[in-house]
C-alpha cells in the first residue's frame, strides 16, 4: 500500500496558528500519512514576501515539531515563478509511489479559476478542502480553522504590538529578533 501525503503550500508570510492547526487537522482527521509543507518561492500573483530563507525557517519553527511533517524546498529548486501544477508534477515524478493530495483552505476556492490548470492539479493531487472561519463557501466543509491571517499578523507586527496567540512562540521570537514586518 502506498503512502498518502497532503501538500500544504503557501506564502507562510508568516506561518500562523491557523496553518499549524490545519496541519494538525490533516494529520489527525484525514486519511493522509504525512504533510509536506511547501513554502512559495516566487509568488505567482506577485505578492511582496519576506525572504524565502526567513519564511522557510519560520516554517521549521511552526511545523517542524509535528510528527509526519516535512518542509520541502521544491519550489526553490524549480526556480522562477511558483506554480502549483509545476510543483505537483515535479513531486509526482520524484515520488511516483506516493499518493498526493492538495490541502487548500476555503478562502482560496473562489481564486481557483485564476490558478494555472487547476483541473490538472486536481487530477494529480485531489484537493482536501479545509473550512476556514470567516470564509464560508458552498463547496467547503464547516470551518475547522480560526479566522487569522498573515496579512493581519504583519499589520500587528508593523504596529509593534504582541503577536501572542496568532503565531507560535518560536515564530514570534524569530519575527522579533529578525525585525520582520517592521516599517
Amino acid at each position: 500500500m502506498s503512502e498518502t501525503v497532503a501538500l500544504f503550500g503557501g506564502s507562510f508570510n508568516p506561518p500562523h496558528i491557523g496553518h499549524v492547526l490545519a496541519v494538525a487537522y490533516l494529520l489527525s482527521a484525514t486519511e493522509v500519512d504525512g504533510v509536506w509543507v511547501v513554502p512559495v518561492f516566487n509568488h505567482a500573483f506577485g505578492k511582496d514576501l519576506a525572504g524565502y530563507d526567513q519564511r522557510r525557517v519560520m516554517c521549521e519553527l511552526a511545523f517542524g515539531w509535528l510528527p509526519g511533517v516535512r518542509i520541502l524546498d521544491i519550489e526553490r529548486e524549480l526556480g522562477g515563478e511558483s506554480r502549483t501544477l509545476f510543483t505537483v508534477e515535479a513531486l509526482r515524478e520524484r515520488h511516483p509511489d506516493v499518493q498526493l493530495r492538495l490541502a487548500i483552505g476555503s478562502d482560496v476556492l473562489d481564486d481557483l479559476p485564476q490558478w494555472h490548470r487547476f483541473d490538472r492539479i486536481a487530477e494529480l493531487a485531489p484537493p482536501i478542502v479545509l473550512g476556514r472561519a470567516g470564509h464560508p463557501h458552498p463547496d467547503a466543509p464547516l470551518a475547522v480553522l480560526p479566522e487569522v491571517s498573515s496579512t493581519e499578523i504583519r499589520a500587528v507586527a508593523q504596529a509593534g504590538e504582541p503577536l501572542a496567540g496568532k503565531v507560535s512562540k518560536a515564530v514570534e521570537a524569530f519575527i522579533v529578533t529578525q525585525g520582520l514586518y517592521r516599517p
